[in-house]
């Protein structure tokens, strides 16, 4: 098969692929009931337009038949006046206008054969039209029922497998919560077991190592203040004694020259 073919036939495939998702059903057999229709519109206005021609040929019958009694009457009183030849040329008259009537009637009858055919193939046609219509309504509440199952069926399908990554979800929440659980239990063991030092604990042991060591510096410079007033002290004492023994003589000298 030579490479055109090919792409010929594909284009094919996929083109009556294409049409048939596209081909709806119910809009096809719409489509057949209404050229049905159209049809037996055609068949209808025929066979009104062979009667039509029917009643025209019966009137030009009427007509002539008027004139070929006229002409019966006339070749009668030309008779009774003793015009023969007025009278001959009466029914000569008469007779062309009864071969006439008789090509009209031969006309009428064909027409009145095509009228009872055409009347016949329309009462037909109806019955099948409306046999049709019946068998595409049936179709159609069928398709569409069908279509109503699917849409619901897909519906259902798509609610079970939300529903089913809903469950899978929930069994990934409870795996996780039961590790979690069991991650607690072990910490538990091991800072019972005093292989992992409390957390808590720790900081409670920072805080009274915070608070001894204040104590301490506390007392540190309570001790380093103590020795700084004992020093001060010791100091003021000997100032003091000092100016005490200089203090005498000068009173001494005063009282003598107080004396003097």
């Amino acid at each position: 098969m030579s490479l055109m073919k090919r792409i010929s036939l594909i284009f094919r495939a996929k083109a009556d692929k294409a049409l048939d998702r596209a081909e709806d059903p119910r809009e096809t057999l719409d489509y057949s009931y209404k050229r049905q229709l159209e049809l037996l519109t055609k068949v209808r206005r025929g066979v009104a337009d062979v009667a039509t021609s029917r009643k025209r040929v019966e009137l030009q019958q009427q007509q002539l038949q008027q004139q070929a009694d006229k002409l019966t009457q006339q070749a009668q009183k030309a008779l009774s006046m003793g015009r023969e030849d007025l009278a001959r040329e009466a029914l000569t008259r008469k007779s062309a206008l009864t071969g006439q009537l008789a090509d009209l009637e031969q006309q009428k009858a064909q027409l009145q054969g095509e009228e009872e055919k055409l009347t016949l193939a329309s009462q037909r046609l109806q019955a099948k039209v409306e046999s049709f219509r019946t068998q595409k309504e049936t179709i159609k509440a069928k398709y569409t029922a069908a279509e109503a199952q699917t849409r619901i069926n897909e519906a259902f399908s798509g609610i079970s497998e939300e529903m089913g990554d809903v469950g899978m979800a929930v069994q990934r929440a409870e795996d996780k919560t039961a590790q979690m659980q069991a991650r607690a239990g072990a910490i538990d063991e091991l800072i019972a077991s005093g292989a992992l030092d409390d957390a808590s604990s720790l900081n409670r042991g920072d805080d009274i190592s915070r608070e001894l060591e204040a104590m301490s510096s506390q007392s540190d410079v309570e001790a380093e203040l103590a020795a700084l007033k004992a020093g001060s002290g010791g100091q003021t004492q000997a100032i003091e004694a000092g100016d005490a023994s200089t203090a005498a003589p000068v009173s001494e000298t005063q009282k003598e020259e107080g004396q003097a």
